[in-house]
């Protein structure tokens, strides 16, 4: 079975494109490309892995889509297009002959709008991806789950993967009520958008949300466990969140919390979140 990391990014550094790279993230402000994951991808027993945008523009799709045409190891792109346009069928219709665009998604997390997902015009752009075999791809925070609930009722026959199980503040920990609290609500919330079958969701982007450099295994455990009883090992994939997850953990730590987690489920379930579910979900071939 081929081992997948799920969600990984490249990047040519630049202060403008990426304006989210702040000081205490500075680690971050250099070039990470494939001859650099390459390397990182060998060492965790990986065989390939999923490059996801992280600007928005169609330049960034075209560009990893070049990148992933010269990288075999790079088996698909989660690209964007402005789902928004009247235009969109246009967008997606440039790259309805590419292989390896595998999926789309939109930083929603950063739109001012929490119900930006039931805006009458994304909603339209959504309902064209199934014509083009194309995942959607969830970028949200908690207080999102809610309306992504609204969203995937609408579009029952429409693919989408969770992007870093939506991004819990795992640093807070869990001692204080308050924070049990907010546990216990995205608990509930993970549980309600599980329930919807085409949905699945990446063990991902966990370290940037913990104490950086400073987590524990444990400290992703009750996270872990919510989440694989919500979605079960059918509908989970690792992803590392490369390069971003190395201003809290190396490439290796970051997929070891995973791997140690699931040593307690069967080689078969294993097989699924360490690459399985990615290859069905994403149309990429073993």
């Amino acid at each position: 079975m081929i081992k997948l990391d799920a969600h990984q990014h490249f990047w040519s550094y630049s202060p403008v494109e990426y304006e989210w790279i702040d000081a205490s993230m500075a680690a971050l402000q250099r070039d990470f490309l494939p001859h650099d994951l390459k390397p990182l991808l060998d060492q965790s027993g990986m065989d390939g892995s999923i490059a996801v945008q992280a600007r928005q523009s169609l330049d960034e799709t075209r560009w990893l889509l070049e990148l992933a045409a010269q990288n075999n190891f790079v088996k698909g792109v989660v690209g964007w297009v402005d789902l928004c346009s009247p235009h969109v069928e246009e967008q997606l219709g440039e790259f309805a002959d590419n292989e390896w665009l595998v999926g789309v998604r939109h930083v929603v997390q950063g739109e001012p709008d929490d119900r930006f997902m039931l805006r009458p015009e994304f909603q339209r752009g959504i309902a064209r991806l199934a014509k083009f075999g194309l995942t959607y791809d969830l970028l949200l925070f908690p207080r999102h789950l809610p309306v992504a609930v609204e969203l995937v009722r609408e579009f029952p026959e429409q693919r989408f993967v969770l992007d870093h199980i939506a991004k819990p503040a795992i640093a807070d920990g869990l001692a204080e009520p308050q924070r049990r609290s907010r546990f216990e609500s995205w608990s509930r919330d993970m549980r309600e958008l599980a329930k919807f079958a085409n949905v699945s969701c990446k063990l991902s982007g966990m370290v940037t949300e913990a104490r950086w450099g400073k987590w524990t295994q444990e400290d992703f455990l009750p996270y872990l466990d919510a989440v694989l009883e919500a979605f079960g090992p059918s509908r989970l994939m690792i992803g590392s969140d490369w390069p971003v997850c190395t201003v809290s953990a190396h490439y290796a730590q970051t997929m070891e919390i995973v791997f140690r987690f699931i040593e307690k489920l069967n080689a078969a379930e294993q097989d699924e979140i360490l690459g399985g579910n990615c290859a069905r979900v994403y149309g990429v071939a073993n």
